[in-house]
């Protein structure tokens, strides 16, 4: 094993997709021993407790914890491609990677030992703002695409202000930050983030499988997506849910729009491309359905919960990481790009855990049902993938 370490560090992807993986399957499965006998009335012989509101330690845990492993991965790998600019080099993702999961590792413990938690989401967000500022300079020097990046190097540092208002929250600060942590997390970092890379890649991904397939001119359809994401967060986070629909509609059309622009049904030619425009038709479906959950708020009615929430993340940030992480591994460990029978039994689980997490709104007891199936596609998906983290690419090349 005297290799094991170089050869997960040769390249930006390999140790942090290995430490989502990690982060993931960890943080699931505490979730589901939560979850059991709350709505499962089963004990599972063992307990957990997180030292924090239940809604705060999920989408933290999650989307600063186990998401920015995955995203970091793939914009340290694909960005300087992006700007045409030379690799990251390990300087920059080495440090970045230590610092995250050591990070992480504390916070871990932190849930046993909750006086550790500020400390370890601290050291995390070094690690975060080592990549941030790479990225940012990216975007400072390069003459390449710089709106996909200025757009995500701006979500990045969205993500990390709610990465330091969660260690500010643990550290004893007021209980009004848990709102903000999980407004930050989820609308001005996690699904913007996915937007952004789905918008500037699938389209590319998409000129090598669907035949005369011409990329329409949608930067404004980015914007409006993109706006109504953190525009929805502002308006949640002022207590004015009933109003979102002003931002989520417009953002739904554009969504659609693309969906159709970019001929999903075409895309079955190829898993690997399909994967990606199913998971971008959930974010049309999520923002479709939080405009009718504000809108059913403003009728008086009781709205529709979480479930556009979850549409969003399960369907939408859980289906695109699959696609996303399972690509960026097959092409630098030089393999060919094609989604194999594992990977797409995985993704199609992933719907199920995602309708299933929806349909749990009115029927609570599938809320364990739901997190088991999540865990069970991550863990088989986790499974097939993490080998190529510690083993040199086949065809010889270096990363």
């Amino acid at each position: 094993m005297p290799m094991t370490w170089p050869i997960l560090c040769a390249a930006p992807h390999r140790g942090m997709f290995a430490a989502g993986m990690t982060q993931g399957l960890l943080i699931m499965a505490l979730w589901l021993v939560d979850l059991l006998p709350r709505y499962g009335g089963v004990s599972p012989g063992l307990t957990f407790a997180p030292p924090l509101p239940p809604a705060w330690f999920h989408v933290g845990w999650l989307a600063y914890g186990m998401f920015a492993f995955f995203i970091f991965g793939f914009i340290l790998t694909a960005g300087p491609r992006w700007q045409r600019q030379p690799d990251t080099q390990p300087r920059v993702f080495r440090p970045a990677l230590m610092l995250m999961a050591g990070g992480w590792l504390i916070a871990d413990l932190g849930l046993r030992l909750p006086a550790l938690l500020p400390l370890g989401l601290l050291v995390a967000a070094g690690g975060w703002s080592v990549a941030a500022l790479f990225l940012w300079g990216l975007f400072r020097r390069s003459p390449g695409d710089r709106m996909h990046m200025g757009c995500m190097a701006t979500a990045q540092t969205a993500g990390l202000l709610g990465l330091l208002a969660f260690a500010a929250l643990t550290a004893g600060g007021p209980a009004e930050l848990g709102p903000l942590v999980i407004t930050f997390g989820l609308w001005f970092y996690l699904l913007p983030v996915f937007l952004i890379v789905l918008h500037r890649m699938l389209p590319f991904f998409s000129q090598g499988v669907i035949p005369s397939f011409r990329p329409p001119r949608s930067d404004w359809a980015l914007y409006l997506m993109l706006g109504g994401s953190m525009l929805h967060g502002l308006l949640a986070w002022l207590d004015l849910s009933a109003w979102t629909w002003l931002v989520d509609l417009p953002a739904a059309c554009a969504a659609f729009r693309l969906t159709w622009l970019w001929r999903l049904r075409e895309s079955f030619a190829a898993r690997i491309l399909a994967v990606l425009h199913v998971a971008f038709a959930w974010a049309g479906a999520g923002f479709a359905l939080l405009g009718l959950h504000s809108l059913m708020l403003l009728g008086g009615l009781p709205g529709l919960t979480l479930a556009p929430v979850h549409a969003m993340t399960v369907g939408f940030a859980s289906s695109a990481l699959i696609g996303m992480a399972s690509r960026v591994t097959l092409g630098h460990a030089g393999k060919p790009i094609v989604g194999d029978a594992v990977m797409w039994a995985c993704f199609w689980a992933m719907q199920a855990a995602a309708v299933l997490r929806l349909a749990a709104e009115w029927r609570p007891a599938l809320n364990p049902i739901a997190a088991l199936v999540w865990w069970l596609a991550f863990a088989v998906w986790a499974w097939r993938y993490a080998p190529a983290y510690l083993r040199a690419r086949e065809d010889g090349l270096p990363g």
